[in-house]
């Protein structure tokens, strides 16, 4: 079959008849009515407003809470300074309660007609003060005992001296008033005379 041949007027109607394809398509484009967007609604803020609510009431009871503490400590220093006070004020009531039990018995030993009597009386003095010693030892004080007359700085005083030739190292000589321990710490001192080795005279 023989090939047709094209002429510039196929050309051009084909040309024109593509123009007019694309201008009807145009036009269907201009009159299809475009979709609107249907606009997003804005996220709920009910959830948020609950959120805020909670967090609001736990910050007030965590506020509460904080101002209880407080509240308790203070009331809890005032408790312990009061009792604190009152442990200063009467901390020897035990020990003063015991004690007048002993001056009873002075009393009673100097208002007695045994007084006439010398021996008897002597008696009841040594047992007052028997007691008196018992009763300080019940509360942690012991006399200062003088063992092998060794003089001790710590424990002894010295009220006054005097030197011999007998002897090496410092002594307690004589002891004039009794020192006392309270739980082995000194609560008062023994006053002692000291006796010293004498010196050597210089030549």
């Amino acid at each position: 079959m023989p090939k047709k041949i094209e002429t510039d007027a196929d050309v051009n109607r084909e040309k024109k008849s593509a123009e007019k394809i694309e201008i009807e398509y145009l036009t269907e484009q201009k009159k299809t009515p475009k979709k609107r967007k249907t606009p997003t609604k804005a996220p709920s803020t009910k959830k948020h407003d609950e959120e805020i609510i909670k967090l609001k009431e736990e910050i007030q009871e965590l506020k509460q809470d904080y101002m209880r503490q407080i509240a308790d400590k203070e009331n809890l220093r005032k408790r312990l300074e009061r009792e604190k006070s009152e442990y200063y004020q009467y901390a020897l009531s035990e020990f003063f309660g015991e004690l007048v039990v002993v001056l009873d018995n002075f009393e009673r030993s100097l208002k007695s007609d045994d007084q006439k009597n010398l021996d008897n009386f002597q008696e009841g003095i040594e047992m007052i003060y028997k007691q008196m010693l018992d009763l300080l030892n019940k509360y942690g004080v012991k006399p200062i005992e003088i063992k092998d007359k060794t003089f001790n700085p710590h424990l002894h005083q010295a009220f006054m001296t005097e030197e011999s030739e007998d002897i090496e190292e410092p002594q307690v000589g004589e002891e004039f008033q009794r020192g006392y321990t309270l739980n082995e710490r000194l609560l008062r001192p023994a006053l002692v005379k000291v006796v010293l080795p004498k010196k050597e005279s210089e030549t």
